[in-house]
């Protein structure tokens, strides 16, 4: 194998354990992946955004045929061209939330504000959300639930393939004033092998994205890794500084703050935070 080859396979790796839970190399197929599927895409287009109209059955076949008719470590992004192509959606501008290693409180910091939208809120992303899928090398024998390819040594695996192409979309549909939330309690908290580092980001049009609202949050007691002033974020900065992008940072948000708080209240910032509030200061 080739040193190029052997960093593509890398880079794969790490995208995806943002993804998805950590699984074992004998981790098959998610079992009853077609119900889940299926009744997720019914379930959204009834109760959760019930003004859109898409067809289950087509997206599961053709999601399936993207699959199924290929060997298991050869599904390119291409190959769930057809499957895109039935689940066109029109996103909202001033509300698209991207985030990178902060996936609890991304999605609490959603339902809580009731304003953004995660990638894990379209159509697709909410179908295959923590999902695992693969054939098997015989063609005509349907999904693997015994076991699937591990991502180090599968460049083209099915489910980052997926996950690639629904995040180039969601990046390249968004309009307004975007958010980014970081974790500033790990180094490199913006990355360059994440997916919002290697797919979304470049996916962005400044023509489109009037400003981008990054949030830095550390942990509640540390450790104080980086910030608006310090360390990987600056490079995020850069980046968009040099493409046009127009930005502001902050590592204070109160919001997130009282969020971490509410499901850690016997930290002793909460405690201080809290007396503060109580006292009008």
């Amino acid at each position: 194998m080739t040193e190029s080859s052997q960093l593509a396979n890398l880079h794969g790796l790490v995208i995806l354990s943002f993804l998805t839970k950590a699984l074992g190399a004998e981790t098959g197929t998610t079992d009853n992946l077609k119900e889940i599927v299926i009744g997720r895409c019914y379930n959204y287009v009834t109760l959760v955004n019930p003004n859109s109209r898409y067809d289950c059955e087509e997206i599961w076949t053709e999601f399936q045929q993207a699959v199924l008719r290929r060997t298991s470590c050869n599904v390119a992004v291409r190959d769930y061209q057809r499957m895109f192509h039935t689940t066109p959606q029109a996103l909202p501008c001033d509300r698209l939330l991207f985030w990178s290693k902060t996936h609890e409180l991304v999605h609490s910091y959603s339902a809580v504000t009731r304003h953004f939208w995660t990638l894990e809120d379209t159509l697709v992303g909410y179908m295959f959300n923590d999902l695992i899928w693969c054939g098997q090398d015989d063609r005509d024998s349907g999904f693997n639930f015994s076991a699937c390819p591990v991502w180090s040594t599968c460049v083209n695996h099915p489910v980052y393939s997926l996950w690639k192409q629904a995040s180039k979309n969601f990046a390249a549909s968004a309009c307004g004033n975007i958010t980014v939330l970081l974790n500033g309690s790990i180094q490199n908290a913006f990355s360059r092998q994440s997916m919002f580092g290697s797919v979304e980001l470049d996916s962005l049009n400044p023509r489109m994205v009037n400003h981008v609202n990054i949030k830095v949050v550390a942990n509640l007691e540390g450790p104080f890794v980086e910030s608006c002033s310090q360390g990987s974020i600056l490079d995020l900065i850069e980046t968009l500084r040099s493409r046009g992008f127009h930005w502001t940072c902050t590592d204070s948000d109160v919001t997130l703050r009282i969020l971490q708080c509410i499901q850690n209240p016997r930290q002793f910032s909460c405690q201080t935070c809290s007396s503060s509030l109580l006292h009008g200061q």
